[in-house]
């Protein structure tokens, strides 16, 4: 393989990786269910966690499910193209953090996303899925214990990376790279928590189950003859 294709597979590849990751999932949820934009209330955060705030769980789970999806499916696509096309491994890493940073700053959204805690976990799922394990369980012990999402999201993604380090030659086979993508996915993860943490500070942010969102359906415009 020549150096220049190999260099044009790589960015497509990336490129791909954003696109895919841009897909603003509760945004389009929102609109297919006639709920109000995610923008509109609550923290404006399109992510599960301020769509929950409609009281829609079924939303809510469905954009869980559609930004984990995309994290998972960008770096499935670039690990199969990289064993077919013979591309170096590093690609499978930059396609997890592409994907990570298309959430967190959309090209369909004027590149204002959500925090990408659903999106981190479907890239790290991809990467190896006991690892995924512990960041769920991370996260759901904070959780239960304070009642914030927010902090559980920043305890899972600092002990995350620490996770494959300890972990890496013994429940799993450790890559350098991948270390190197999921080390950046928490760093930024953490930064786009900044407002949470001045408020966890603060002892001003909100708990799990308060409900700060609109009271249910967006309403609809209706103008004209019948």
């Amino acid at each position: 393989m020549s150096s220049s294709f190999l260099a044009l597979a790589v960015l497509v590849l990336i490129a791909l990786a954003y696109l895919l990751g841009s897909i603003p999932f509760a945004v389009v949820v929102s609109r297919v269910m006639g709920l109000q934009d995610p923008r509109s209330y609550g923290s404006k955060n399109p992510g599960a966690t301020n769509v929950l705030r409609t009281g829609n769980r079924a939303a809510a789970a469905l954009t869980l499910l559609g930004d984990a999806a995309k994290g998972w499916a960008a770096v499935w696509l670039a690990a199969l193209l990289a064993r077919q096309w013979g591309l170096p491994s590093y690609v499978i890493g930059l396609a997890g953090i592409a994907v990570f940073l298309g959430h967190l700053y959309p090209v369909f959204l004027k590149f204002k996303g959500g925090k990408g805690v659903a999106t981190a976990l479907g890239v790290i799922l991809a990467f190896q899925p006991w690892l995924a394990c512990a960041t769920v369980a991370t996260w759901l012990i904070v959780a239960f214990a304070t009642r914030y999402s927010s902090l559980a999201a920043i305890v899972a993604a600092i002990f995350t990376p620490l996770y494959y380090l300890f972990g890496g030659n013994i429940a799993w086979r450790f890559d350098g790279f991948t270390c190197l993508a999921i080390v950046v996915i928490s760093v930024l993860l953490c930064y786009r928590h900044q407002a949470n943490i001045a408020r966890l500070l603060a002892g001003k942010e909100d708990r799990i189950g308060k409900d700060k969102g609109p009271a249910g359906p967006r309403p609809r415009k209706h103008g004209g003859k019948r």
